[in-house]
């Protein structure tokens, strides 16, 4: 394993919950909203995630298995198989069916008085967005703590 790989991952997830944090911010302010240039209500949008492998091995894990091999009994070994990362497939419009509200003087009314709005959940919306907050946030530290771990065995390399 190349543990800078760590940091493609991490930064991967960041920027995949990033993306989600923007599409639920966009279904919160459009909650409301029942006329859209395509016409008709929003419709919710959801987020859609992919693993995507990642390229495994690499120079840094061989000179740290030949370089600190006292400081980690058996040294460092590749795992078999494949690391995984994740990035955003695509964006999809939820299939959901507007919800209908009698207020016939509303101007977006149909001819029965119903007007159609987006089907958003907004504490649905929040639990997602801090569902999305949490998972930066712990990719956040994943970086933080193998940024941390890199300084020390390269301090660990040079006192050797």
């Amino acid at each position: 394993m190349n543990i800078f790989n760590i940091f493609g991952i991490s930064g991967a997830g960041m920027g995949a919950q990033q993306r989600r944090m923007s599409v639920v911010a966009g279904n919160m302010a459009n909650a409301e909203t029942t006329r859209t240039p395509e016409g008709g209500p929003y419709q919710r949008r959801n987020v859609l995630f992919q693993a995507t492998p990642m390229a495994t091995g690499g120079t840094f894990s061989t000179v740290l298995a030949t370089t600190s091999a006292k400081h980690f009994p058996g040294g460092v070994r590749e795992q078999a198989g494949s690391m995984q990362s994740i990035r955003v497939a695509g964006i999809e419009e939820s299939s959901r069916p507007p919800r209908k509200v009698y207020d016939p003087q509303h101007p977006d009314a149909d001819t029965e008085g119903y007007v159609a709005y987006p089907d958003i959940n907004v504490m649905e919306e929040m639990v997602d967005m801090l569902s999305a907050s949490r998972s930066y946030q712990a990719n956040l530290t994943a970086f933080g703590a193998t940024k941390t771990l890199v300084r020390r065995l390269l301090e660990m390399g040079r006192r050797a």
